[in-house]
């Protein structure tokens, strides 16, 4: 009983979470006067069903998707990046940077470049924390946290200052080269190539985790540092790593909303990706394809809400609650799995 428990609730949780929030999602729609169904049916239809609609998905799937594969891999050795839209803002700024002083080169060499100068700054954001959690001890979770906001106040001071569009209303960048843009994959929308590089990435990530030294490391040094050190692994090192990754990862999907969407460095251009991705990491419960699948799920979310409210009437903001509902009953449920499992664990039987 207690296997087929622990193979069957990490499928079924995330699912029941959903619905649960879903759920609580219908009675604040019927606190506002409109009937959930049609309010759902609206949100849905016009996310997933529709050819503008769905673009505006898979447009707001993409930030998602990265960063959520980067707090996922710090996940992985045991650490808590919560410093994704840190890292969003900082790979928007060095893509940007790219993209406005480096000119002459063609689209194939540009569009990379811009992309690794995206991840590079990044990383840099995410080897910050790194450093201090393996070398000295520091808590992540508080240092990611506080990067977070040095990230975006430095955004602002670049494009209200050194960076800002001579004439320019409000702060932005000058546009960024016609060479470092992503190109447009879907006509007559916004859908850009980062979706692609979040795909790419998504079986890249996986091929490092399952196939790999460096994987196995990190799997290791998640699971028990100390055993680590006894095989010999650099724990240190490892996480310095991981947190790396975890940084160029999100770097990229800044570097995606400068490059395919905005081609400009706008202040306050990341709508909160970074703290959706910790919510998508952990719904998805380790697993790559729930990544891309819950990815999916609140970039739906996002596209929809404010259809929802001009054709039904609901707030954006249910849309929030329901976000936040799902998030609530995923650490539910993992309270609830870990009584269930512990409960049907069989006794050890000691030897007489």
């Amino acid at each position: 009983m207690g296997l087929k428990l622990k193979r069957f609730l990490p499928l079924v949780s995330p699912l029941l979470a959903i619905a649960a929030a879903l759920l609580v999602g219908a009675g604040l729609i019927l606190l506002a006067g409109v009937s959930p169904l049609k309010a759902y049916t609206v949100l849905f239809s016009e996310s997933l069903a529709s050819y503008y609609g769905f673009g505006n998905t898979l447009t707001k799937t993409a930030p998602l998707l990265l960063t959520s594969l980067g707090v996922l891999a710090a996940l992985k050795a045991g650490q808590f990046n919560i410093g994704g839209e840190g890292q969003i803002y900082m790979g928007g700024l060095g893509s940007a940077l790219v993209g406005l002083y480096i000119r002459g080169l063609p689209l194939v060499i540009h569009v990379p470049l811009a992309l690794l100068g995206g991840f590079l700054l990044g990383a840099v954001w995410g080897m910050i924390p790194g450093y201090l959690k393996a070398y000295q001890g520091v808590n992540e979770v508080i240092t990611t946290l506080l990067l977070n906001y040095i990230a975006q106040n430095l955004v602002s001071y670049a494009v209200s200052h050194p960076l800002k569009e001579l004439g320019a209303p409000t702060p932005f960048s000058p546009m960024i080269a016609p060479t470092a843009q992503l190109p447009i994959l879907l006509p007559q929308t916004q859908v850009h190539a980062g979706i692609l590089l979040g795909l790419v990435a998504t079986v890249v990530l996986w091929v490092v985790l399952t196939r790999s030294p460096l994987g196995y490391q990190i799997e290791t040094v998640g699971q028990n540092p100390i055993a680590a050190r006894y095989a010999g692994i650099s724990v240190e090192r490892t996480i310095l790593l991981v947190m790396a990754l975890a940084g160029g990862l999100a770097g990229l999907a800044g570097a995606g909303e400068v490059m395919g969407l905005k081609y400009r460095l706008f202040e306050n251009f990341s709508t909160g990706y970074g703290f959706d991705a910790i919510a998508i990491a952990f719904l998805s419960r380790g697993n790559l394809a729930g990544i891309v699948l819950t990815s999916l799920f609140f970039g739906a979310l996002r596209g929809g809400a404010n259809v929802m409210q001009r054709s039904a009437g609901v707030p954006v903001t249910v849309v929030y609650a329901i976000q936040g509902f799902t998030v609530l009953f995923i650490a539910i449920s993992l309270v609830l799995e870990r009584n269930l499992l512990f409960k049907n664990r069989q006794p050890e039987i000691m030897p007489r």
